[in-house]
């Protein structure tokens, strides 16, 4: 749960936090009780956190005759050990809403999600309320390729002391470790990728699957990597897709014309593709089967045995059929007979020469499953070319104008969702870029009338100066990226005018790091001291001014380059912001249902099914009578009480405390900084 002063000052991640937390998700019989004491506030504290009995379970390994690992190979890599200590470190960013654009009456009531942020903040907030629930993952990340704009960036904002401590590098290490920043090597590739992939891991429904794009520049690696954070077992194949037809004459001769997309399931057991449906067209019943339609299946086979050579009779004209040469019978001689007395098996009354004396029928009923395999060079098929992509968006999107370079073609895109998703499945896209994934997942849906939600996150990259974009108005990528959601949804409507469940908005947010004036005064305030708050805090989470385009001088990259840098308002209020932050982080959806009521002075925002109530605007001591009265009478369902305690002063928090404890059985209060 998100307490902002905590977060701020009290970080304790380690390397493997992220790990543990998983572990203590899937294996809490494994783990030793949390110990916890009452504060001076009369607030439960956790003062230590349960324990991995390791013992506990080599025990439970043994017992089952399970054995473990004894050798194998590690992925090891400058930077891994930070890149693990990431993926458990908290974020300090908060989610703003764009009430703006969300009360518009297309987005209000959309599934659709849009998140504007660093990817690596946006997936640490889905953690809290998405672990185990995205269906399918699609991501086109940076192919550090050299010349596409990747280079590593992070802050490092731990000191050397706390990497010896906490990491245990050494020197070198460390050294190692600080040339990373504003490189492009496959080392900070790797650094860069890894947290992520390991969070995206978690988020996975058990059937889910993640399709990853990627060149030859990092193949290899990536499918390491995969193989490390997935396991190996969970492979599933990889995809070519055919990215042009021809290229300059190169230094060493040899043109390369595709990419790939690799293809994992959390569960391989579990996940499954399926291609293109099956033309049944050609299985009639002429003879009125009572099992169906079918068709005429070839008898034979590649392989068998003495079992499956067999002679076989017609007994209508006494011609006999042996296998052909090199083959054998695909059946035995029991079945055989099974299926001529069941109607399986058809004797013909002529047989002419050189034709076989019966025919064995495919039953519809008896495929396994109504698709086809999916071929993994379907790609390969010039439509799907980077070209073809181009076009698509400068001529019947954006109206003649050039916006990206290099989108993904929206029809391989289409093809691999078709593959992978149910009709009412969730998919992810944390690499969102010109937003290909929305688009293809709205025509999927009005081509099969499915219900697919999507998921979309991009960094508010800055639009390169003097580029058709910067021209027209857009200062970064994920304005264009919405603006193309918006044109996509509007030319399928036209398009698809029968159709009527179409889910053609979606909800926008920001996910933006504590302004750091915030912050000095979270830090600044002691919680336990008697007085009267004179500074509004809450105002200090307002979305009115959410700085865009922000981004560093390579020569101080603690400064901001201030002509990079814009503001939009959200229209978001600080309670807005809070409240979201909050509601996420406490595991619920970003569609959750949020009623809000006023009581005497202000408002109590709460959750029904998790009974929930959060204060976060200043409160009187008239509301907290107001808010008890309805909790004592049974008119509001609530059994946790949240409160921000930088809206109470000590007497009304006091109240709030004593009244609860002495006048609502099972009811408690929970007060966050």
């Amino acid at each position: 749960m998100v307490d902002f002063k905590q977060r701020l000052t009290d970080d304790n991640t380690e390397p493997n936090t992220a790990f543990l937390d998983q572990l203590r998700n899937n294996l809490p019989e494994f783990f030793t009780k949390d110990k916890y004491v009452i504060d001076d506030m009369g607030n439960e504290v956790l003062v230590e956190a349960g324990g991995f009995d390791i013992q506990k379970f080599q025990e439970r390994l043994r017992n089952h005759n399970i054995n473990e690992i004894t050798d194998g190979y590690t992925l090891n890599f400058v930077g891994k050990k930070y890149a693990e200590l990431q993926t458990g470190k908290p974020t300090g960013t908060v989610v703003i809403p764009d009430m703006n654009h969300n009360r518009e009456v297309n987005n209000a009531q959309s599934e659709n999600i849009f998140l504007t942020g660093d990817n690596l903040d946006v997936l640490k907030h889905l953690q809290r309320a998405y672990t185990n629930s995205i269906d399918v993952i699609y991501i086109d990340p940076p192919y550090n390729t050299g010349d596409d704009g990747f280079t590593y960036h992070d802050r490092f904002n731990l000191s050397d002391e706390v990497l010896r401590d906490t990491l245990s590098m050494n020197e070198e290490e460390i050294k190692k470790l600080r040339i990373l920043d504003g490189r492009s090597s496959h080392s900070a590739w790797l650094t860069f990728m890894y947290p992520r992939l390991r969070i995206a891991q978690q988020l996975l429904k058990d059937t889910g699957i993640i399709l990853v794009s990627i060149d030859e520049h990092e193949y290899a690696n990536l499918k390491i990597l995969l193989d490390h954070v997935f396991g190996e077992n969970s492979y599933l194949g990889d995809l070519i897709r055919k990215t042009r037809s021809s290229a300059n004459d190169s230094a060493n001769g040899f043109n390369q014309q595709h990419e790939y997309v690799f293809i994992y399931g959390k569960n391989a057991q579990l996940s499954h593709l399926h291609g293109e449906t099956k033309d049944q067209s050609k299985y009639k019943n002429p003879d009125n089967d009572p099992s169906g339609a079918w068709v005429s299946d070839n008898p034979s086979a590649r392989s068998g045995g003495p079992n499956s050579s067999f002679k076989i009779t017609n007994p209508k004209n006494g011609h006999v059929d042996v296998p052909p040469v090199g083959r054998y019978w695909a059946f035995s001689r029991s079945t055989f007979d099974k299926w001529v007395e069941s109607g399986k098996v058809v004797f013909k009354d002529e047989v002419k020469d050189g034709n076989r004396g019966f025919f064995v029928k495919k039953y519809a009923s008896e495929l396994k499953t109504t698709f086809n395999t999916v071929n993994s060079l379907f790609g390969t098929d010039n439509k799907f070319m980077n070209q073809v992509a181009t076009k698509y968006l400068r001529d019947e999107i954006f109206d003649g104008r050039d916006y990206f370079s290099s989108p993904k073609p929206v029809e391989f895109i289409k093809n691999i969702l078709k593959y992978s998703t149910d009709k009412d499945d969730l998919i992810l896209d944390f690499f969102a870029g010109s937003a290909t994934t929305a688009d293809a997942v709205m025509q999927l849906n009005a081509e099969d009338g499915g219900n697919r939600k999507w998921i979309l996150n991009t960094l508010d990259e800055k639009t390169p100066d003097k580029s058709t974009a910067s021209k027209d108005g857009y200062l970064t990528i994920d304005e264009i990226s919405r603006e193309r959601i918006k044109r996509s949804s509007e030319k399928i409507k036209k398009e698809y005018p029968e159709i009527e469940r179409f889910d053609d908005g979606f909800k926008h947010y920001y996910v933006k790091e504590i302004d750091a004036n915030t912050i000095d005064k979270i830090i600044d305030f002691d919680p336990n001291s008697i007085q009267i708050l004179t500074e509004d805090v809450v105002s200090e989470f307002a979305g009115n001014a959410v700085r865009l385009g922000e981004y560093y001088e390579k020569s101080d990259k603690d400064k901001v380059n201030k002509k990079f840098a814009n503001v939009v308002d959200t229209g978001a209020s600080g309670e807005d912001t809070i409240l979201q932050t909050w509601l996420i982080n406490d595991g619920y959806k970003l569609d959750v249902a949020v009623k809000t009521l006023e009581l005497v002075h202000h408002n109590v925002h709460y959750v029904e099914d998790g009974a929930m109530a959060y204060i976060i605007d200043q409160f009187t001591q008239e509301d907290v009578e107001a808010l008890l009265n309805l909790i004592g009478t049974q008119q509001l369902n609530v059994k946790t009480i949240i409160v921000f305690g930088y809206s109470f002063d000590f007497a009304t928090m006091t109240s709030l405390k004593n009244n609860v404890k002495t006048t609502l059985d099972g009811v408690r209060v929970e007060v966050r900084y």
